[in-house]
């Protein structure tokens, strides 16, 4: 919740409908990560007590809640749907090399103004192109240098959304640089909570989340992916990859990158309109009318428009509340 710039540390309810203040166990949540083993028992007895109505709570409204971690000691993005790649890299011309099949992309964002999930997308000028990225994140423990894929996993303490904003016409003239994203990637956006990996039951198996990710642009259905399907690296193997020559400190972000699913028949994948999956991104649609059509139709965010993100479990309840946003001139 928002207190100071680290926010302070509550307990939700499994149905996002009431809390319990954790603050009096340890004030935020990165102190909760910085030491884990010492706090995690406490804070995860008071989930019970909650659960049982035993402790004083309240009304837990996502329209109120900070980014779980409104700053972070990093926050890296990955690149497990290799095809949300391949497809991107196609709509500017660039070739896919073999390599990206078999070893993660990754970039370092921004991580000292991490935003909420009902936080405006600021937008100074609608020609950079602004468009939303849907995806998974989970959070770290300590992971120790050269860590293999196994021990990276088990590091993993938290998981929830991201929108990783991108400005897609700055990207271009920035790699072009040969030195990554800057400009071209500001603030994201994250789900009003993060939950442990045993809440998420079966659908978490593997270092994947198996289920369904809902996308939906000025209130239509946009994206239906399959979160758990089509997935080239999973977050151990990405978690590995970023621990290969560093020590990765608790309290730092790992992003799936967006999510992105192919037809059976190995096509990009159809809009959810014409009966497919959709997309968790903008681009990806670019790129599938550019390469049926010849030219690219739907436009990219407009001053005005809004997103939603939100993933349900089996039973249609909300697992990490919904990224909900609403562009806005800055």
């Amino acid at each position: 919740m928002p207190q100071g710039r680290d926010g302070r540390l509550i307990v939700v309810s499994d149905d996002l409908a009431w809390y319990a203040d954790a603050d009096h166990i340890v004030p935020t949540l990165q102190g909760l990560l910085d030491e884990w083993e010492r706090f995690a028992p406490a804070v995860e007895a008071l989930a019970v007590d909650l659960a049982h109505e035993a402790i004083p709570m309240r009304r837990f409204h996502e329209r109120e809640a900070a980014a779980p971690l409104p700053r972070a000691y990093q926050w890296a993005d990955g690149s497990a749907y290799v095809n949300h790649v391949e497809l991107v890299r196609k709509a500017r011309g660039a070739e896919l090399p073999d390599s990206f099949w078999t070893d993660p992309l990754m970039y370092q964002g921004g991580s000292d103004d991490l935003r909420g999930g009902r936080d405006p997308i600021v937008l100074a000028d609608e020609a950079w192109g602004c468009d939303f990225e849907a995806e998974i994140v989970v959070v770290t423990g300590d992971v120790p240098q050269s860590a293999g894929r196994d021990e990276a996993l088990g590091a993993v303490r938290l998981v929830g959304l991201v929108n990783d904003i991108s400005l897609r016409n700055l990207i271009p003239g920035e790699l072009a640089k040969g030195f990554g994203f800057v400009q071209s990637k500001p603030a994201s956006h994250f789900s009003p909570v993060f939950v442990t990996p045993d809440v998420l039951g079966d659908a978490w198996a593997d270092g994947k989340l198996s289920l369904p990710l809902s996308v939906d642009l000025n209130d239509k259905p946009f994206g239906r992916a399959e979160a758990g399907e089509d997935v080239t690296f999973d977050f151990g193997t990405l978690i590995a990859h970023l621990a290969r020559t560093r020590r990765i400190g608790a309290g730092s972000l790992i992003g799936s990158g967006t999510v992105s699913n192919r037809d059976p028949d190995g096509s990009p994948g159809r809009p959810v309109a014409l009966g497919g999956r959709g997309y968790s991104c903008i681009a990806e649609l670019r790129t599938v009318e550019q390469i049926a059509g010849g030219a690219a139709t739907t436009p990219f965010l407009h001053w005005g428009d809004t997103v939603r993100i939100e993933m349900r479990d089996a039973k249609g309840h909300s697992l990490f509340g919904a990224i909900e946003q609403k562009v806005v001139k800055g």
